[in-house]
C-alpha cells in the first residue's frame, strides 16, 4: 500500500485496513442502550454470519434493555457504570436466563474501560460525552480496532489519542466522519484540496440570533431529520456537534482548519465531501440512517449489504446548499479557535458545553445563555501554556470548566431575575 506521507493521518485512513480478521468479527458496545448501540446491535443481529458481540456496556439508566440485549445477544460479559445498578441488572438477567448462568458483571466508572481492553476484533465506542477517553485510550492501547461514535474522547484527548493510534486503527462512526472516509479513498492527502462538513442546520435554520432567545427545550429537541439523544439532538440546534466535528476532521486527517469548511444541507442526504485539487469534488450520500457508518465502523474494508436504506431514484427530490450563519451560530468558528489552541482547550470547551446543556435540559438557562456562557469560559480559560497533555491535565481542565460553567450560568439566571 505504500508510505503514509502524502494520505491522510493514519489515525482514520480508507487505505489501510487495520488487523483484518477472516470470519466472523467480535464486538464490544460500548454504550449499548443509546441510539448507536441500539442500532450497532440491529446490525448485528441481521448479520450474525458476519459480527458477534461478546460484551456490553451502559450507563445503567435502562437496566432492563440492557439485560435484553445481553441475553439476545448471548454475551460473556455486561457493565454498567452505576454501581447501584448492579444489583438491578443482576435481578433483571435472572429473570431472563432462569436457571442459565448468568454473564460476569461489572460495576463502576472503570467498567466500560475494563471491557475496551477485553479480547475482541473491533470496539465500538458509543459513549457520549467525554467520559469516553478513557475507554477509547483503553482499546487503542489493547490493539483492537476501534470504531469511534465517541468524539468527544479525540476532541479533549486528541494528542493522546494520536500518540496511541496505530495506522488504521480507528474507523470514525460519525455520519460525517463516515462519509469523508470513504470519499478520501479516492485519493492520496496531495490530491485533498478541501473537507466539506455538512450540517442539517437543526430545527433553527433561517433564524436570527434575537430569533433563538425565547425557544424552549421543546423546540431544541425537534431535530427535523435524524432521532438521537436529547445532548447530541441540543448540541445539533446550537451546531456545537458540528464544531466538534470540525476539530475531529482536522484531528482525524490532518487537515488545517482553514480547509475545513461546513455547509448546511438541510436534507441531510449528502453526509459530507472531499474537494480534490483537480477541482473535483466527490459526496458520500445516503438517507439519514445510522446503521451506515456503523456498518463502515464494524466492517471496513468490506461492506455490510443493505446495512441501511438507499435511494429511491425513480422519485424526485431536490438537495439543498446554504452557507452557515457563524453570528447566529457562532459555535462553529469557537470550535475552529479551541482547536487551534489545543492542549487543554478543547476539553474546557466540550466540558462547559455539557453542563450547559444539562441546565438548558432542566430549565435552568436559555438556549442562547449556552453559546453565551461557554464562550466566556473559553475566553476565561486562555491560551493553554506548554506543549504536552495527560490524563491528568484534561480531567483537571474539565472539572474547572464544568465548575465555572455552573457559577456563570447560575449567575446569568439571577441577573435575569433580578
Amino acid at each position: 500500500m505504500g508510505g503514509m506521507s502524502d494520505r491522510p493521518s493514519p489515525l482514520a485512513d480508507p487505505h489501510i485496513a487495520f488487523d483484518v480478521s477472516e470470519g466472523r468479527r467480535d464486538i464490544v458496545v460500548l454504550g449499548s442502550t443509546g441510539s448507536i448501540g441500539t442500532q450497532a446491535i440491529d446490525l448485528v443481529l441481521r448479520n450474525p454470519d458476519r459480527f458477534r458481540v461478546t460484551a456490553l456496556a451502559a450507563s445503567g439508566g435502562r437496566i432492563g434493555l440492557l439485560a435484553e440485549q445481553a441475553h439476545r445477544l448471548r454475551v460473556g460479559t455486561v457493565a454498567v457504570a452505576r454501581e447501584a445498578a448492579a444489583e438491578e441488572l443482576r435481578t433483571a438477567l435472572k429473570a431472563l436466563y432462569g436457571s442459565e448462568p448468568l454473564p460476569e458483571i461489572l460495576a463502576g466508572p472503570d467498567a466500560a474501560t475494563q471491557l475496551a481492553a477485553s479480547p475482541c476484533h473491533t470496539v465500538l465506542n458509543g459513549i457520549t460525552g467525554s467520559i469516553g477517553l478513557a475507554p477509547t485510550l483503553a482499546a487503542l492501547e489493547a490493539g483492537r480496532t476501534l470504531a469511534l461514535a465517541n468524539k468527544e474522547s479525540l476532541i479533549v484527548g486528541g494528542p493522546l489519542v494520536k500518540a496511541l493510534a496505530k495506522p488504521g486503527q480507528i474507523i470514525p462512526v460519525d455520519s460525517e466522519h463516515a462519509a469523508l472516509f470513504q470519499a478520501l479513498a479516492a485519493g492520496t492527502r496531495a490530491d485533498v484540496r478541501k473537507l466539506v462538513v455538512t450540517a442539517s442546520g437543526g430545527p433553527f435554520r433561517g433564524r436570527t440570533r434575537q430569533e433563538l432567545e425565547g425557544v424552549t427545550r421543546e423546540d431544541a429537541l425537534a431535530h427535523p431529520t435524524w432521532a438521537m439523544g436529547p445532548v447530541i439532538t441540543v448540541n445539533s440546534a446550537t451546531l456545537v456537534n458540528k464544531g466538534l466535528e470540525v476539530i475531529e476532521a482536522h484531528l482525524l486527517y490532518d487537515i488545517p482548519f482553514d480547509r475545513i469548511e461546513v455547509v448546511v444541507h438541510p436534507q441531510s442526504y449528502v453526509h459530507s465531501m472531499v474537494e480534490f485539487t483537480d477541482g473535483s469534488t466527490l459526496a458520500q450520500a445516503t438517507p439519514p440512517d445510522m446503521r451506515g457508518p456503523i456498518a463502515i465502523g464494524i466492517g471496513w474494508p468490506e461492506r455490510v449489504p443493505d446495512a441501511a436504506p438507499a435511494f429511491d431514484w425513480s422519485t424526485a427530490s431536490t438537495w439543498e446548499f446554504f452557507p452557515l450563519d457563524n453570528e447566529a451560530f457562532p459555535s462553529v468558528n469557537l470550535a475552529r479557535h479551541v482547536g487551534d489552541l489545543g492542549g487543554t482547550a478543547p476539553a474546557v470547551f466540550n466540558a462547559a458545553n455539557e453542563e450547559c446543556v444539562d441546565a438548558f435540559l432542566a430549565g435552568r438557562l436559555p438556549f442562547t445563555g449556552i453559546m453565551d456562557t461557554v464562550t466566556a469560559v473559553v475566553t476565561e480559560h486562555g491560551t493553554p501554556t506548554g506543549t504536552s497533555l495527560t490524563v491528568s491535565d484534561v480531567l483537571e481542565a474539565e472539572t474547572w470548566a464544568r465548575a465555572r460553567a455552573r457559577e456563570l450560568a447560575a449567575k446569568a439566571i439571577a441577573e435575569a431575575r433580578a
